[in-house]
């Protein structure tokens, strides 16, 4: 998993298909550095961090989408 932050908008205009792999790779890695932190050994612990904020930016994301998506089909925003 590259190490570099996908800023909000660059998450935005993946498809929902590259934001799911995304998203399970870094469900893979967190599982993979909690496991290393259980043992007493995280080569790297602040990327813990990194990736829990990055899971939660990209769940944000999809609820963003599904929300607008429900709006639309209900007859636009809100005033």
């Amino acid at each position: 998993m590259s190490e570099r932050k996908l800023k909000p908008k660059a998450l935005r205009e993946m498809s929902p298909e590259e934001r799911r792999e995304l998203l399970n790779q870094l469900r893979a890695e967190l599982v993979k550095l909690q496991t290393q932190r259980s043992r007493g050994f995280v080569e790297k612990p602040g990327r813990i961090r990194q990736v829990r904020r990055m899971i939660a930016r990209i769940l944000t994301i999809e609820r963003e989408l599904a929300k607008a998506g429900a709006r639309a089909e209900k007859g636009g925003a809100k005033a």
